[in-house]
């Protein structure tokens, strides 16, 4: 199992860890609901060092990548970031994907940890130039409400939202994964552990990923492997915002002919009304519509069971619904994310 190079530095900080897409990261410090709280009301530091970072580079880069991808990058000029899918032929989501742009032929691919071989291996089959950048550097996610002043405070400037940013050396964009404001940054492996050491210093609280997993939920965020996977297409899951219909991509065709007829299915928001906490695979029904649970918690800001499911066919928000759990129906609504606002 691979291990971030900052391991060390999170087991003295107390981290308990869990095997994420083949390493072993950090899922929490003292508490997930203090990890969420801090990110929610101040600011709050990830190690993401395990998501892909495959710098993508050569004359033929911005056409191998238009033409791979749903979101078109001619489209985003240097400096932008933006969300993205690479899709099988059936239309299904082999990965969702942001791709940092820096220059004209210059980019960066940041696929899921359990992906990043096999996006690397398409590139490469397309002709990319792909260099590998995780075994040279680390990621941090800064976030929360207070993330950019700490980012500014730290390297002397701060990425605007979606934007792309390089100071001395370090790397950043203005994005994340937890609904707030802030953003990654991406630094050599021996800059990291003082950095990181300086930002906890400053008042950043080490967060896991069991805090991430709630904060993305809260915000309605899709997780890859639950929420969606090959199995699912952008117009199931609510992504076609993320999709450009003007070139040529995997699973088009596909997704013209379910953009005809309408998806069957909708990943659809849940708020529990009893007492009970939706779980992945929990059966849904809303009428005669019927599903399953993908994501599921409590919500620290509702302070109640929050899911992700599909149902077929869709709903609309504000129906009644029920989630079984342990064998019994509990009542539940149709709601629309972000959950926490």
């Amino acid at each position: 199992m691979t291990r971030s190079p900052l391991h060390d530095l999170h087991v003295r900080l107390g981290a308990r860890f869990v095997d994420f897409g083949g390493w072993e990261m950090p899922v929490q410090y003292e508490s997930v609901l203090e990890e969420h709280r801090a990110v929610r009301q101040g600011v709050g530091v990830f190690d993401v060092s395990h998501l892909g970072r495959l710098e993508v580079t050569g004359p033929n880069s911005t056409e191998i990548l238009r033409n791979l991808f749903t979101n078109d990058v001619a489209k985003y000029e240097p400096g932008r970031t933006h969300y993205t899918m690479l899709l099988n032929d059936d239309g299904g989501i082999v990965d969702d994907i942001v791709v940092w742009r820096w220059d004209e032929d210059h980019y960066w691919v940041m696929p899921n940890a359990a992906n990043a071989d096999r996006v690397r291996a398409t590139l490469e089959d397309r002709g990319a130039h792909v260099v590998d950048l995780r075994p040279s550097t680390c990621l941090l996610a800064v976030q929360g409400p207070a993330a950019p002043r700490l980012i500014e405070e730290t390297f002397g400037q701060a990425p605007a939202r979606f934007r792309t940013l390089e100071v001395d050396g370090v790397r950043m964009a203005g994005t994340g994964y937890t609904g707030e404001r802030g953003g990654e940054v991406c630094l050599p492996i021996e800059a990291a552990g003082p950095v990181l050491e300086e930002l906890l210093e400053a008042g950043a609280v080490p967060c896991g990923l069991g805090a991430r997993d709630t904060l993305r939920l809260e915000a309605g965020l899709a997780l890859w492997g639950s929420d969606i996977d090959e199995t699912t297409t952008p117009l199931e899951a609510g992504l076609d915002f993320a999709m450009d219909w003007d070139h040529d991509f995997p699973g088009k065709t596909a997704l013209e002919c379910q953009r005809q007829t309408g998806p069957s299915r909708r990943l659809t928001g849940l708020v529990m009304e009893g007492r009970g906490i939706p779980r992945h695979g929990y059966a849904v029904r809303s009428g005669s519509s019927v599903g399953e649970v993908t994501s599921g918690n409590i919500s620290p800001a509702r302070d109640t069971g929050i899911a992700l499911a599909y149902l077929s066919p869709p709903v609309a928000v504000g129906e009644p619904a029920e989630v079984e759990i342990r064998g019994r129906w509990v009542p539940a609504r149709v709601a629309s994310p972000p959950f926490h606002r």
